[in-house]
């Protein structure tokens, strides 16, 4: 059953899975694998493979600025274990009441707004409406929620200053779905998670690309 942390908690993971999605930067939003924690699984390692490669796409376009036309699709999936999300949400002091949950969207990035984002002098980013849909496993049950975002970037000299991510349409539990619409609307008019999703973006094409240079450099 859906306890009154629910609200909060499935908002932030949806926060968090659409800034990681956004910004395939998945990597950067988890703590450091514990030594003790379970191996991969198979599911888990085709996961990252194929984030990696998302990656390693965007980040040519952002640092080589080439190719500077087409798009750059993804089908990007994300298993975010229930230790790692306890660990990655405590930022937000939000703790995590479920298990484990799969999130998974379709990205479609436009190269010339990646191109002019890094080499204009100030440039409003406008991507594509993206839905956001993850499974969370809640002891014997399993709760899905959909979320529809359509993220706005501001750059100024290739770096991101501010950021909103519009979230629309929203499906989830009946019990949670009128606290979260409250919430998402109360983002949309205050930005709340704006901070958190310019450093993301930053950090991304600053750090985490450099993760995957070799896969990008002089292509």
């Amino acid at each position: 059953m859906l306890n009154i942390l629910a609200p909060r908690a499935t908002l932030a993971l949806l926060s968090l899975s659409a800034l990681a999605l956004l910004a395939v930067a998945v990597a950067a939003q988890e703590p450091k694998k514990d030594a003790e924690a379970a191996p991969e699984t198979e599911q888990e390692q085709k996961e990252r493979v194929g984030r990696r490669k998302c990656a390693a796409q965007l980040c040519s376009t952002l640092h080589n600025k080439k190719p500077a036309d087409g798009q750059v699709v993804c089908d990007v999936q994300k298993t975010w274990r229930k230790e790692a999300l306890t660990k990655v949400l405590s930022r937000g002091k939000v703790s995590w009441p479920w298990g484990d949950t799969r999130c998974a969207s379709e990205l479609k990035f436009d190269r010339a707004t990646l191109v002019k984002a890094m080499q204009e002098p100030d440039f409003e980013a406008q991507f594509d409406t993206y839905d956001i849909r993850c499974q969370i496993d809640n002891d014997k049950d399993k709760y899905d929620v959909k979320a529809q975002l359509r993220p706005k970037v501001t750059f100024k000299q290739g770096k991101a200053v501010k950021a909103t991510l519009n979230w629309g349409k929203l499906e989830a539990p009946t019990l949670a779905k009128s606290a979260l619409w409250s919430i998402t609307a109360a983002d949309n008019t205050f930005g709340l998670l704006q901070s958190i999703a310019v450093d993301d973006i930053n950090e991304f094409v600053s750090t985490k690309c450099m993760e995957v240079k070799d896969e990008w450099q002089g292509k």
